[in-house]
């Protein structure tokens, strides 16, 4: 038998878990072609990772190239905050997502990439799990048709965060902490204010001081995007750190990076640096009443600046530095500007070449030569050669 290729993949719903932390993973079925069908399980986060990296290995086909030529499937990004209604409301997108991959050509939809992340791993077999906690919830997909996947009702999921260091609440909307605190987050904004809630006590939390408990590193960051999204600066702010910018009201900027922490990459021109996302609008946005709210608010504090943090991974989290966002985004620039001249040159070839095509002589057709009198007299008919005699 040749390699093992995957026949069909069916989403059958979702698992709600609560150990080492409350979270959501999709339950799939997946059909080989040696008939078997075995039962596994993924988070989003994964799957969105797992769909990137097939987009990097097929350029092509993911439309990096040409949009037109585009067959890979879209999905969506994880969302700021991932519950219940998100995980249940997606279900639709990734079903057809899964469908549409499995009928892809050949190369892609049976390559190693495809392969290896849908073959079962230990944990589906045997999922991790504390005795002590309750066992996980299962939600599975309606089989009816007519039942649309939003009809799953259950408990909104809260993520458990871990205070890194004592924070004191500057007004009565925050909650203070202390180091090692665990707290549930209702709401990530993307200010950098983490809502949440410690026993019987909710306010907002700066996200810098809380680390999420599965590793250090944020799993719904996105990647920086040095194509840019432009926006708009409402309230002016003067850098504190080298690494950040001053920026006055009205400034356009592009934003290249946007993390959990409030604190945005941004370009101006071709500097980058820091700055809070909550001093920022996206250009084009209806202006509403924030303007003259943000003048009553501050900026969030950045992780770099806290002191006495301690986290409880050995690893510390993943963080680009400013001169590689430069450089990168130098080289995006670079790049943009070629393409640019390229094709202007290109067009400026197609342009001279059809005005030389116009402005060349044309040719005029060759006037043939007086026949003889011998060929006249052996082609003519007896008539005109007794004329001519």
């Amino acid at each position: 038998m040749g390699d093992a290729f995957i026949r069909h993949i069916e989403l059958l719903g979702y698992e709600k878990r609560f150990f080492p932390s409350q979270h959501y993973v999709y339950m799939f079925l997946v059909k080989w072609n040696d008939l078997s069908e075995k039962l596994v399980y993924r988070r989003f986060t994964e799957i969105y990772e797992f769909h990137k990296a097939l987009k990097e290995m097929f350029p092509i086909e993911s439309g990096d190239i040409n949009i037109e030529n585009r067959i890979i499937p879209h999905l969506p990004a994880p969302k700021w905050f991932d519950g219940q209604r998100s995980t249940q409301n997606r279900q639709g997108t990734l079903a057809e997502y899964c469908y549409m991959l499995v009928n892809l050509p050949h190369k892609i939809s049976r390559c190693l990439h495809v392969v290896n992340f849908f073959k079962v791993r230990p944990d589906d077999m045997n999922p991790v799990t504390d005795s002590m906690i309750k066992k996980p919830e299962v939600f599975l997909l309606p089989t009816d048709a007519k039942k649309n996947a939003t009809d799953i009702t259950g408990p909104i999921v809260l993520q458990t965060y871990r205070a890194i260091a004592d924070y004191e609440k500057s007004s009565t909307s925050e909650m203070a902490l202390k180091a090692g605190d665990m707290v549930d987050v209702v709401e990530k904004s993307e200010s950098g204010w983490f809502f949440c809630q410690l026993k019987n006590k909710r306010g907002w939390v700066p996200a810098a001081y809380l680390e999420p408990m599965d590793g250090p590193d944020e799993s719904e960051e996105q990647d920086p995007n040095y194509a840019g999204e432009q926006y708009v600066v409402q309230k002016s702010y003067t850098a504190v750190e080298e690494d950040e910018l001053s920026l006055k009201e009205g400034d356009t900027i592009e934003v290249i990076h946007k993390l959990l922490d409030g604190w945005w990459v941004i370009r101006k021109d071709e500097t980058t640096g820091y700055y809070p996302s909550m001093y920022l609008q996206k250009a084009g946005e209806a202006n509403t009443s924030v303007k003259s709210e943000l003048r009553n608010r501050s900026a969030p504090p950045r992780r770099s600046t806290i002191r006495n943090a301690k986290s409880i991974h050995k690893q510390s989290r993943k963080q680009i530095s400013q001169e590689t966002y430069r450089r990168n985004s130098k080289k995006y620039i670079q790049s943009q500007r070629n393409l640019k001249k390229n094709f202007q040159n290109k067009a400026n070839v197609i342009i001279e070449k059809n005005e030389r095509e116009e402005n060349k002589p044309k040719a005029q057709p060759a006037v043939p030569p007086r026949p003889s009198k011998d060929l006249i007299l052996n082609h003519c008919t007896e008539s005109t050669r007794r004329k001519i005699l």
